[in-house]
């Protein structure tokens, strides 16, 4: 089957009906770039899945290469990490691949494992990024004005200075903050409630979106596959949500093949309509998987995983199904100017 590419400007593309509600971001200031591909993504929503890679921030194309030279296509979204692996900060790197991709039409998604606001950089991985903060850490951390909580709007402030040159560049990016939330192995991980993590995204929402007036991000509330063991069972999506006001798109993380449907259905009740996706993944879904989960958005693999842990033919086949949309099937809707 010829795959649809897309390439009619957004305003003749809705222009014969009104605009959704849902269509428009969370945030009422945003850009053209973003509302833009926003309102594709929604157009895409349940008749296409993209395929997506995930790169190291010290090699940001080594996976989506190897992407290519396993399927024949490159993946249409290209994502990398603000992580300090070390005493370098590769910011800078990640903004001017991330102009480069969004040039060549790619989405661009960005994510951070950050590190403890009570730790200097950098920031170690078992030591902070897996660290712990105790119940007072926390309450000092999400109360205006505290010193760590100044600490902490210092250190987010340092991303937002990079996701800047992006919105000066016009390149509209899917920002993934806080992301596997509903897991135990990061220090902003297992708060529930409304002053749990839901608070801190906000924090940044707020930060991000009325102060340094980021009107680039589209803003992607990214959890964890509910596992298949007794400690997960209360680990339900809803109770690290901070509401449909702060997320334009809701997603999962699903490794090992934990491809459940309960799981696919109770983010669907949850989005009530907002587009949902696999913001990561180690095994990709099959075929059949796809075919009782339809309305994922994209797939997104992570680094050597796309190797080390998909069937021989898996990526390959899943590239070349009629509903998957690579780079190729999308680079010239999704291509920035300069």
């Amino acid at each position: 089957m010829k795959k649809i590419i897309f390439v009619l400007p957004i305003l003749m593309l809705f222009a014969c009906r009104p605009m959704a509600q849902t269509f428009k971001p969370v945030n009422k200031n945003a850009s053209r770039e973003a509302t833009d591909l926003l309102a594709y993504l929604y157009e895409i929503n349940g008749k296409h899945i993209l395929s997506g890679q995930h790169n190291y921030n010290s090699d940001l194309n080594v996976f989506s290469d190897s992407a290519k030279n396993i399927t024949g296509k490159y993946p249409a979204l290209w994502g990398t990490d603000f992580i300090l692996w070390g005493d370098k900060d590769l910011g800078q790197n990640i903004v001017n691949e991330s102009i480069k991709k969004s040039r060549e039409g790619y989405l661009v998604t960005l994510m951070w494992h950050q590190g403890r606001p009570i730790d200097e950089p950098p920031y170690g991985w078992k030591e902070s990024v897996q660290g712990k903060l105790n119940s007072e850490q926390w309450k000092e951390l999400t109360t205006t004005g505290t010193a760590l909580n100044k600490k902490w709007t210092a250190q987010i402030d340092v991303i937002a200075g990079y996701l800047k040159q992006l919105q000066d560049a016009k390149v509209p990016v899917l920002w993934r903050p806080y992301h596997e939330m509903n897991g135990v192995w990061f220090w902003w991980g297992n708060k529930k409630g409304p002053d749990g993590i839901a608070k801190l995204y906000k924090m940044m929402y707020d930060r991000y979106t009325n102060y340094h007036h980021l009107n680039n991000l589209i803003w992607v509330w990214g959890a964890n596959s509910i596992r298949d063991i007794p400690a997960d069972e209360a680990y339900h999506y809803k109770d690290y949500y901070p509401g449909a006001d702060y997320v334009d798109i809701l997603g999962t993380d699903v490794y090992h093949f934990d491809y459940e449907q309960n799981d696919y259905e109770e983010l669907l009740a949850l989005a009530k309509g907002k587009p949902i996706a696999l913001t990561e993944n180690g095994e990709m879904p099959n075929k059949e998987v796809l075919a009782a989960q339809p309305k994922w958005l994209w797939f997104m693999t992570w680094t050597s995983w796309l190797w080390t842990d998909n069937p021989k033919g898996r990526a390959k086949e899943i590239y070349e199904l009629p509903q998957t949309l690579n780079h190729d099937d999308v680079k010239e809707r999704l291509a920035t100017k300069p």
